[in-house]
């Protein structure tokens, strides 16, 4: 199992309101793979394989995740599933929020164009430190080029 680590900088904004509660955040990921299955602009050149897991990049302290879409624009390769969650970034996990590989679903299928929507119904959580959004391959090894944007919504309540 490897984690390959996507360089995202430049590609994340947020932005929006929600009274004097918060705000209301969108973050964009994206995961693109090459002719061969690596992921581009990351800090590996071999193609995913079954259980590698792909930190997409930081989910900020504070974040209270509402949901997820997943824009398959470009399939990955016949039998990809994956599962997206999150993990801490200090490698230690919280009694009160445990890191979940799983928070926004797991079986996602990535071998067909799509737009899907959180398949989890799992309690909003708020994230008590920072984050880094992890997407776990299954199903079958990336051998072709591809593309999915993953889109979090959710509410920036700040630091506890």
């Amino acid at each position: 199992m490897a984690k390959v680590i996507v360089n995202q900088f430049g590609k994340r904004s947020f932005g929006g309101a929600a009274g004097a509660y918060g705000n209301t955040t969108v973050l964009h990921y994206q995961l693109q793979t090459n002719a061969s299955g690596a992921v581009v602009n990351s800090n590996s050149g071999a193609a995913l394989a079954i259980g590698d897991v792909v930190d997409l990049g930081p989910l900020p302290e504070g974040i209270r995740p509402f949901d997820s879409i997943a824009v398959i624009s470009d399939a990955l390769t016949a039998s990809v599933t994956g599962s997206l969650g999150f993990a801490y970034e200090d490698g230690v996990d919280s009694s009160d929020v445990p890191q979940d590989a799983a928070y926004f679903g797991a079986g996602i299928v990535l071998s067909a164009a799509a737009r899907l929507r959180n398949s989890s119904s799992k309690a909003l959580v708020t994230l008590p430190k920072p984050a880094r959004l992890i997407l776990t391959i299954a199903g079958a090894a990336v051998a072709e080029a591809g593309k999915v944007d993953i889109v979090i919504t959710g509410e920036l309540t700040g630091p506890r």
